[in-house]
C-alpha cells in the first residue's frame, strides 16, 4: 500500500526517453508531432549588455487568461540558454505568412541574425519585430524542466495584433491557412 506519492513500476517519463528505455521511435514520434500544424513565433531577449537575441520557435502556447499567461520551450543545450535564463522578459513575435525567410534567418546559428531586420525595443528590452501579426511583451515568471526543455512561462504585460495572415509550420515545411 503506498500514500500516493509514488506509483509502483511507473517509469519517470523525462527520463525514459532520455535513458533509451523508450520503447518509442524518436523520427517516428518527431513526424508523428509534426502532422499538428503550429504557428510560427520569434522569441526575443536581450542578455545583460542589451545584446538582442532570438529564436525561430512552435512551442508557443497560452495557458491562461486571468492572469494572462503564455509559455514556450526550449532544448536545455541551446546556445541562447543562459540569455533567456537571465533575461527579466521575453518577447514572442508571430510571424505573417510573408515572413518564411525570417523565420528561416532566426533558426540558424549565427551572432548577425538582427542584421537588416526592423524591430523596436519592448519591456525589458525584448525585441519586437516590424511585421510580426502579434507580439507578446511578458515577464519571465517560471520555468520548468521537462525531458531535454525548458519550459518558459510568462505574464503578458503588454501586447498587439493585427488581422494580416500567420504563418504556418506542418511536416517540415512552412505554409498557410486554407479556409473556405
Amino acid at each position: 500500500m503506498t500514500d500516493g506519492s509514488e506509483l509502483p513500476d511507473t517509469p519517470d517519463p523525462a527520463r525514459e526517453l532520455a535513458s533509451g528505455e523508450s520503447t518509442l521511435d524518436p523520427r517516428d514520434f518527431r513526424n508523428a508531432l509534426g502532422t499538428y500544424a503550429t504557428g510560427v513565433t520569434i522569441i526575443t531577449a536581450v542578455d545583460e549588455e542589451g545584446t538582442p537575441h532570438g529564436l525561430t520557435c512552435n512551442s508557443f502556447a497560452s495557458v491562461s487568461l486571468n492572469p494572462p499567461l503564455v509559455l514556450w520551450s526550449l532544448v536545455i543545450y541551446s546556445r541562447n540558454m543562459s540569455v533567456f535564463q537571465n533575461a527579466s522578459h521575453f518577447a514572442v513575435n508571430v510571424l505573417g505568412a510573408s515572413q518564411q525567410g525570417l523565420a528561416t534567418k532566426f533558426a540558424q546559428p549565427s551572432s548577425r541574425k538582427f542584421e537588416g531586420v526592423g524591430w523596436k525595443p519592448g519591456l525589458g528590452g525584448a525585441p519586437l519585430l516590424a511585421g510580426s501579426v502579434a507580439s507578446f511583451e511578458c515577464r519571465a515568471v517560471d520555468r520548468y524542466y521537462g525531458g531535454d526543455h525548458v519550459i518558459f512561462l510568462g505574464a503578458v504585460e503588454a501586447y498587439s495584433y493585427n488581422r494580416d495572415e500567420a504563418l504556418l509550420f506542418s511536416r517540415g515545411k512552412y505554409g498557410r491557412f486554407v479556409g473556405e
